[in-house]
C-alpha cells in the first residue's frame, strides 16, 4: 500500500537500555530487522511500523521489569500477541520495544465447579478448548482467527457465537496486568460479582494495551451443549435475510450462531472451500441446547425465514460437517482475496441496534454500487455487526483513496443510526478519526484516563485516543 502510519517522532531506546533489557532477557532480545517488520504489522491493509526491538517475556514479573527499564527512558512498549488484529493495533508509531507475549502460553488452572479458567496472556482459544476438552465445558468466544486471550481482552474480540455467548466483555471476570510504571495489579476476585471499587477489569478491556499490559487472563467458561445443529440458507436479498435475523432475535429464540454471507462471499467460499451453496445472500445458523429445544429452535427459525423467500435449508447435524461450515465462514477474508489474486484486504465493520441493520445494510449495498474496487459483505448480524472487506491492488493508490470514501461513508452512516464505527475490530490508529463523532465529549475523558495511568505516554501510543 502506498498509505502510511501518522509520521510520529522515535522514541527509540539508547544502547544503556537495551544493554540492561538483554540482562533481563538473554537472548530473548532481538533488533533483528526482519523480526522487527513482523512485529510491526497485522493482518489488515495497515502498513508495517516496527519497533526497534522486540523482547520476548515469559513471566509477569519480566513483563514488569522491561516495562520498568523502558519507562525510565520514556521509550514506549507495545504488546504482542498472534498479530491477528485488523487496525494497526500493533504499529510501532514511535518506535521502542515490542513486547512479545507468546511465550507467555500456560493455563494456570481451570475451575470446572465454578466454570472458570486462568490463562496466561499468549493461551490461544485453541489451545483453551483442547485443555477444556474432558472438562465438558469451552470458552465459547471465536473471532476466527486462533487469537490469543491477553490480546482479545485488550481487544475486546467477539464473534460468530456473540449473538449467545457475549463478547470479552461479558467473559473476562479478572485480570492481571502490568501498569506503565511497571506496577502489577490484579484488577478483581473470581467472585461472579462485586460492587468492590472501580471495574478495573472493565477499563482494560478493550484498551488496546494503552493503559496497561494484560498478562493473565480469569474468562468464564460455558458447558458444551447436549444437541448442535446447523444450517445453511439462501434468501432472494440481503434486505430479506436480514429480516429474518430481527425477527428470530425479537421472537426470543436463542440462536448460537447467525452469521450472514453475501453473493460474492458465497461465491468466494464455495471456490475456496470446495463447496456447492446457492451463490446468493445466505445466512448460517446454529443452535444449541437439548435435543427437543434444539428442534424447536430450528422449526422457528425455518418458519421465519420461510416467510421471507428462505425456503431451501440446508442441515449440517453432524460435527464433521458443521466443523467444516465453520470452518469455511471462517476462511471468508482469504476466500475472497482469491477472488482478485495480489489483492490485499482491506477489512472494515460496524455495529447498529438491531432494529437499524436492515436499514444500515441496504443503504450501504446501494451506496457501494458506485464502487469499483471489489468487496464481499459477511456479518454477526445476531447482534447488529456486519464487516466489508475490499479486495484492494495495493499497486493503485486510487483504490485506497476510494475505500477510504466508502469506508467514511458507512461509518458515518452507522453513527446516525446510533451505532458505532467498530463492533469488534477495535480502534487501533486505524479507526482514530471516527472517535470524536461517535463520542463527542468522552473522548476527552478518554484521554484523561490515558494521561492519568500512563502520563509519559509509552503504552502503544498512537492509538484510540490522541494524546
Amino acid at each position: 500500500m502506498t498509505a502510511a502510519p501518522i509520521t510520529r517522532p522515535r522514541r527509540s531506546p539508547s544502547p544503556a537500555l537495551l544493554k540492561a533489557l538483554t540482562e533481563v532477557l538473554g537472548e530473548r532480545l532481538s533488533t533483528g530487522a526482519a523480526l522487527c517488520e513482523q512485529h510491526g504489522r497485522d493482518e489488515s491493509w495497515h502498513p508495517a511500523a516496527p519497533p526497534d526491538a522486540v523482547a520476548f517475556a515469559r513471566t509477569t514479573d519480566e513483563v514488569a521489569q522491561v516495562v520498568r527499564l523502558c519507562a525510565a527512558e520514556k521509550v514506549p512498549v507495545i504488546a504482542f500477541g498472534t498479530g491477528t488484529s485488523l487496525e494497526g493495533q500493533v504499529a510501532a508509531l514511535e518506535g521502542g520495544v515490542c513486547l512479545d507475549l507468546s511465550g507467555m502460553d500456560r493455563v494456570l488452572s481451570v475451575n470446572p465447579a465454578d466454570m472458570d479458567a486462568t490463562v496466561e496472556a499468549g493461551v490461544t482459544r485453541k489451545t483453551l478448548n483442547s485443555h477444556l476438552r474432558d472438562s465438558g465445558l469451552f470458552f465459547p468466544i471465536d473471532p476466527g482467527a486462533d487469537a490469543s486471550l491477553g490480546g482479545m481482552a485488550a481487544t475486546r474480540a467477539s464473534g460468530t457465537n456473540a449473538v449467545r455467548y457475549g463478547t470479552m466483555r461479558d467473559s473476562v471476570l479478572s485480570l492481571t496486568a502490568v501498569m506503565a510504571d511497571g506496577r502489577i495489579i490484579r484488577t478483581r476476585r473470581r467472585a461472579r460479582k462485586s460492587a468492590a471499587g472501580y471495574d478495573l477489569t472493565g477499563l482494560l478491556v478493550g484498551s488496546e494495551g494503552t493503559l496497561g499490559i494484560i498478562t493473565e487472563v480469569t474468562v468464564r467458561l460455558a458447558g458444551i451443549p447436549e444437541a448442535v445443529s446447523a444450517a445453511v440458507c439462501p434468501f432472494p436479498s440481503l434486505k430479506a435475510a436480514v429480516d429474518t435475523v430481527i425477527e428470530t432475535i425479537q421472537h426470543g429464540v436463542p440462536v448460537a450462531r447467525i452469521e450472514l454471507l453475501d453473493a460474492t462471499s458465497m461465491r468466494a467460499v464455495n471456490a475456496y472451500s470446495k463447496l456447492s451453496y446457492a451463490e446468493a445472500p445466505t445466512l448460517f445458523f446454529e443452535f444449541h441446547g437439548s435435543p427437543a429445544h434444539v428442534a424447536e429452535q430450528a422449526e422457528t427459525v425455518k418458519a421465519l425465514a420461510g416467510e421471507h423467500g428462505g425456503a431451501d435449508f440446508a442441515w449440517a447435524s453432524q460435527p464433521e460437517e458443521r466443523s467444516r461450515l465453520w470452518q469455511a465462514r471462517h476462511d471468508a477474508y482469504y476466500a475472497s482475496l482469491a477472488l482478485r489474486p495480489g489483492s490485499k484486504g482491506w477489512p472494515t465493520d460496524v455495529c447498529v441496534p438491531i432494529s437499524r441493520l436492515a436499514q444500515c445494510i441496504t443503504e450501504t449495498e446501494a451506496d457501494l454500487k458506485d464502487c469499483s474496487v471489489p468487496y464481499a459483505l459477511v456479518g454477526h448480524v445476531g447482534d447488529g455487526n456486519f464487516h466489508l472487506v475490499f479486495m484492494v491492488d495495493p499497486e493503485r493508490p486510487d483504490e485506497v483513496t476510494e475505500v477510504e470514501h466508502f469506508n467514511t461513508r458507512m461509518v458515518d452512516r452507522a453513527i446516525a443510526l446510533d451505532g458505532t464505527c467498530t463492533g469488534e475490530h477495535g480502534i487501533g490508529y486505524g479507526k482514530m478519526a471516527f472517535m470524536a463523532a461517535e463520542h463527542g465529549e468522552a473522548l476527552g475523558v478518554m484521554a484523561d484516563v490515558k494521561r492519568a495511568l500512563d502520563p509519559d505516554n509509552i503504552l502503544n501510543p498512537g492509538k484510540i485516543v490522541p494524546v
